[in-house]
């Protein structure tokens, strides 16, 4: 009898360890071909991209352009895009119910998109075009190998973490990135290794065999761990949760603000990109254009003024409320480390280490994703300031409430117990859901 027992066990064990084996593989293969692709894709975006730039910098007249720019953009969009200009969205109703398909066409389409708002002057990002890119990648690598409806939403998640990775050098964000965003509160650890793996590989191909540099950014000096200094970062983060609210708030209102307006999308990128134009003049600056990479580099090198991360929120916000093409994130690094150098002063810290936990925490109050911007500040800070670098994110997490640049992101798990929201609701229903609740209230005392 234990012999036999002796077998079975032997056997079972043999099995379970081929069937891990057997996944691991699976996923180091696709997690890697979407990685490539993701990664190719994002090399030459990043390198299209800064040409893009140079030639608008060399060249101020292609600003009066911009209205032409987002008119064909947005025909484009209309045309042919079908639900392409759903944008990350799309991605993340995918992976969560899987009711739509994801084109092909979105890849070359955002691409084209985001090129043509940076060439004329509109303040956009890169990681919404690198993530559409990955995902839509993702979509046709999976239908190519006619993979179940599982395994689709795992590979969707792997496009997130690939595009996400690349784009930034920040291949361990980039993975948590593409689990954390889904829902707040959770993370979806079946794709753990399959995204470490798109994402891994996808910033492999980026830099070392396209040849892509990232930048990286230096905090300086990192105070001692006090009192003092922990209730001053806490009190800034406070303050960079709120930031991120007002960008989420307003770029949602202008969305619907101009839809509102102009019915019609051409007229509407048209007009927004005529009220960009109108704004440089008014305030005498074009430091708010672009992706606001030099507004960074400034703000760990010298002082800002204490106004530039409104000037580049504000910018940022009309054009993507106007129908431009680009992300969010990289304006949020400019924000989040504008207002940090911003605040060294009145609370007496390093510019630059202030600068730092702006740049992730802005971000991370967007996204609702703290744990990949803290992973993200070791990548690109490295890990001296690990502990404030996490606390900031906590808090600004905290205190940005459910609000979110992605409307399609679902309560997991509400961020209060005061707050009491159904698992699944996206951002998108929390306003109307608490006004239902806060309406029905009254009544339910009465009774």
């Amino acid at each position: 009898m234990n012999s036999v027992r002796q077998k079975w066990t032997r056997w079972a064990e043999q099995r379970v360890f081929a069937a891990l084996v057997g996944t691991l593989l699976k996923w180091v293969v696709l997690g890697s071909g979407v990685g490539i692709l993701s990664g190719t894709a994002s090399a030459f975006f990043l390198k299209s991209l800064d040409y893009v730039t140079d030639v608008r910098i060399a060249n101020p007249w292609l600003l009066f352009l911009l209205p032409l720019g987002g008119a064909l953009v947005s025909f484009l969009y209309m045309k042919i895009g079908k639900n392409s200009g759903k944008g990350n969205n799309l991605i993340l109703e995918q992976i969560s119910n899987g009711g739509e398909t994801i084109p092909l066409r979105m890849a070359p389409l955002v691409l084209f998109g985001t090129l043509v708002t940076h060439l004329f002057g509109g303040s956009a990002g890169r990681e919404g075009t690198a993530v559409q890119m990955g995902g839509s990648l993702a979509e046709w690598f999976g239908k190519i190998l006619r993979v179940g409806p599982i395994d689709r939403k795992i590979l969707l998640i792997c496009g997130i973490s690939g595009g996400f990775g690349s784009i930034f050098g920040t291949p361990l964000a980039g993975t948590v990135f593409g689990l954390e965003v889904l829902a707040i509160g959770l993370i979806r650890h079946e794709a753990l290794i399959p995204a470490f793996v798109a994402a891994f590989t996808g910033n492999l191909v980026t830099s070392s065999f396209w040849g892509v540099s990232h930048i990286h950014y230096h905090i300086g000096a990192v105070p001692a761990l006090t009192w003092i200094v922990v209730l001053k970062v806490v009190f800034a983060s406070v303050l960079f949760g709120l930031t991120s609210i007002l960008f989420s708030e307003l770029t949602h209102a202008l969305k619907k603000g101009y839809t509102k307006l102009f019915k019609n999308p051409v007229l509407k990128s048209a007009v927004g990109g005529a009220v960009i134009i109108g704004l440089v003049y008014l305030l005498g600056t074009r430091d708010y254009l672009g992706l606001g990479i030099p507004l960074i580099q400034d703000s760990f090198t010298e002082d800002v003024s204490p106004f530039a991360f409104l000037g580049k929120l504000v910018f940022t916000s009309l054009t993507l409320g106007a129908g431009f093409q680009g992300g969010e994130v990289t304006p949020l690094f400019a924000i989040g480390a504008t207002l940090g150098n911003a605040l060294a002063g009145a609370l007496h810290l390093y510019a630059p280490f202030l600068a730092g936990l702006g740049f992730i925490a802005v971000f991370c109050g967007a996204t609702n994703t703290p744990i990949a911007c803290f992973l993200m500040g070791v990548e690109l800070f490295g890990s001296d300031a690990a502990v404030y670098m996490f606390m900031a994110c906590l808090v600004s997490y905290l205190f940005s409430g459910h609000t979110g640049i992605y409307t399609s992101q679902q309560i997991g798990i509400s961020k209060s117990e005061h707050l009491p929201i159904p698992e699944g609701t996206t951002l998108s229903a929390v306003k109307s859901l608490m006004k239902k609740q806060d309406g029905a209230a009254p009544g339910a005392e009465k009774r």
